[in-house]
């Protein structure tokens, strides 16, 4: 099953920008950014499916893009305009299905996450 690796987060001010990398081992997938603070419920981010669709959460279209780069087997989240509310542990998500939106329970493999604190 396919490996997933993420990197990029860390703390930032309000306002500022981090971009979220995901290394994977298999291109043949739908991807996600999913994320998760504590109390609260999984939340789809991002999604991008085998054919480059994509798909964002209302809370945050306009601030995040998901990108994905097959040649360097990588899965981006560029974030700009962090607010406090974007703090969380993210992780990059996959599904053999070709596209799975942000329907964060279809999602079978999960990286060890990445954490965002925005203050």
């Amino acid at each position: 099953h396919v490996q997933l690796v993420e990197s990029g987060g860390g703390s930032v001010q309000a306002g500022g920008s981090l971009r979220l990398s995901c290394v994977y081992s298999e291109s043949r997938y739908c991807m996600a950014w999913i994320r998760q603070s504590p109390g609260k419920e999984r939340e789809g981010v991002a999604a991008i499916g085998m054919d480059g669709r994509t798909s964002a959460a209302d809370s945050v279209k306009g601030r995040f893009t998901i990108s994905k780069d097959n040649a360097k087997n990588t899965l981006y989240l560029q974030m700009n305009s962090l607010k406090p509310e974007d703090t969380a542990m993210y992780y990059c998500a996959a599904t053999p299905y070709r596209w799975a939106g942000l329907a964060v329970y279809e999602y079978n493999y999960r990286g060890q996450g990445t954490q965002v604190t925005v203050s």
